[in-house]
């Protein structure tokens, strides 16, 4: 089926084509407040702010942000702090029995959840927001410009940012009600993909003017690997290794009931992009105090080094690290077992009970290793692809959260828009088979 003809299809599906409708109208709202600078702030004297977000933790705060951070917009924290009140909250959820309880009581527990969820957000928002002034205040002052920061000023602009991030987050939960995919997820494929164009831009007139000869060969070189590393990322997000489950037939009057096979699919990734989270976050901890030093050398200099071998070593163990122990409090054999055996399901070959636990935990272990690795080389891509000569907007595509948010979002979208089409009896978005998206937990997070 031709690109036309599947288009022809969503556009004359109506509840397709207002949700799309919806979402678009919803994105633009988005990148037009991304471009509205705080009350107070010239947005000509932004140039140092725009150099100290160019490269490290700043760089990938201003992705997420759509370029808001380093343009000082009434959106500059974006969406991260609520995805830090989530993650926050999901981890309560492992090890506090209170929330345990609310996480099985449904959409009850659900709504709870979600309001906790809110407040803090708006209490990380009450904390980041004068940091980020006082660092705006600091990137400007260098550069000869004087800014008002007193105490009511700072405390209006945090204000603003507050409800700018709040409002991002109710755009998001506008495109979940009434749009197409998640949308906080969607609201971050956005931010990151409004970078794209401009470092493959950056990139291409580099190789371009700077190039000795063949630039031009390069930069395609470059852009063929980058479709492989996409592949790669998308195998990661999709990869299962199939279990068969067989149902035991039960005989009620002259009736046979079950008896069908079924398949439990293992993920690969189970862990999705939260080690790389996990592992960022302690990372970044040595960049925070080299604030607080001047001995730059030493370990100080090696953990600081984002581009260095050290550096990406460390960070590449500790993703492998936390890939096992996410996957191991998020995946769950113990209960998978005794949900077949409520249900009269066994593994073919393999016992009820304590050899099911131990047959499914050993099948987990097996393809989490190269699921960890691969995460592991997805990660450092980046910086990899930095040293080898790429600029360094352009190099964050190449793999980390960004590359693995981009896959997923996009082969959810495509997933949900694909179901829509198949409900009202059209052709899917693929000649053969079926797209499939994340099956571990709903957004990028």
């Amino acid at each position: 089926m031709g690109f036309t003809q599947t288009v022809k299809n969503i556009w004359s599906v109506d509840d397709l084509r207002r949700r799309l409708g919806i979402t678009i109208l919803l994105v633009i709202i988005y990148r037009f407040g991304c471009y509205v600078v705080l009350p107070g702030i010239n947005p000509n004297d932004l140039a140092a702010l725009k150099s100290f977000t160019s490269d490290g933790l700043m760089q990938l705060l201003d992705m997420f942000s759509g370029g808001a951070f380093s343009q000082a917009s009434i959106f500059a924290l974006g969406i991260m702090p609520y995805i830090t009140a989530s993650i926050v909250i999901q981890l309560l959820g492992m090890v506090l029995p209170a929330f345990q309880k609310m996480q099985r009581e449904g959409e009850s527990g659900r709504m709870k959840l979600n309001q906790y969820t809110r407040y803090l957000t708006v209490l990380i928002l009450l904390v980041q927001g004068p940091a980020y002034l006082l660092n705006l205040k600091y990137q400007v002052s260098a550069a000869g410009v004087v800014v008002d920061m007193n105490f009511w000023s700072v405390l209006f602009m945090t204000i603003v940012l507050a409800a700018g991030s709040m409002f991002i987050m109710w755009l998001g939960e506008r495109i979940d009600q009434k749009g197409i995919g998640n949308g906080i997820s969607f609201i971050i494929l956005i931010g990151i993909m409004a970078r794209f164009p401009e470092a493959v831009f950056q990139e291409f007139t580099g190789r371009l003017l700077n190039s000795a000869g063949g630039g031009l060969v390069i930069f395609l070189v470059e852009l063929i690997i980058l479709v492989a590393v996409i592949a790669g990322a998308v195998l990661l997000v999709q990869g299962t290794r199939k279990v068969p489950v067989q149902y035991a037939k039960r005989i009620q009057g002259n009736r046979q009931y079950g008896g069908a096979r079924q398949y439990i699919p293992l993920k690969v990734n189970a862990a999705g992009v939260m080690p790389i989270i996990f592992a960022q976050a302690i990372m970044f901890i040595p960049v925070t105090m080299v604030g607080f030093t001047t001995n730059h050398t030493g370990f100080f200099g090696a953990m600081t080094n984002l581009y260095g071998f050290w550096y990406n070593l460390v960070y590449f163990i500790m993703i492998v690290a936390f890939t096992y122990f996410y996957t191991a409090i998020t995946v769950r054999p113990a209960q998978m077992a005794e949900d077949m055996k409520r249900n009269n399901g066994f593994i073919p070959g393999v016992k009820p009970g304590k050899p099911t636990v131990e047959y499914l935990d050993t099948i987990m272990s097996r393809i989490t290793l190269p699921g960890s690795i691969f995460l592991g080389i997805v990660a450092i891509l980046p910086a990899i692809a930095h040293v080898v000569g790429l600029n360094r907007q352009f190099a964050a595509f190449f793999g980390g959260t960004s590359l693995l948010i981009m896959v997923g979002v996009i082969l959810d979208t495509l997933r949900i828009i694909e179901g829509h089409l198949l409900m009202r009896h059209y052709d899917g978005l693929m000649k053969e088979g079926r797209i499939k998206g994340r099956t571990t937990g709903s957004g990028a997070f």
